[in-house]
C-alpha cells in the first residue's frame, strides 16, 4: 500500500547502495509507514520499512524534526 499510494519525502541521489528514496504511506488503522526503497532496472529493491517515530518526524512525518 505504502509503494502503490505513498509520497516520496526524501531522495538520495547519492547512496552509496545506489539511487534510494524514502516514501511515506499509511498501513493498517491509518499508521504511517516509511519505506526505504531503491529503484534498479527490473524491480524496486525494499531496503526497510518502519513505523516513523514521532520524537524525530514532525506531525505530519513528512520532516524530520531538527536536532
Amino acid at each position: 500500500m505504502v509503494i502503490d499510494n505513498g509520497e516520496v519525502i526524501e531522495d538520495y541521489p547519492e547512496d552509496v547502495r545506489g539511487h534510494s528514496c524514502l516514501v511515506l504511506g499509511c498501513g493498517e488503522d491509518n499508521r504511517p509507514v516509511h519505506v526505504v526503497c531503491s529503484p534498479k532496472e527490473d524491480y524496486l529493491a525494499i531496503i526497510t520499512a518502519y513505523l516513523p517515530d514521532g520524537e524525530q518526524w514532525e506531525d505530519n512525518y513528512k520532516k524530520r524534526k531538527k536536532i
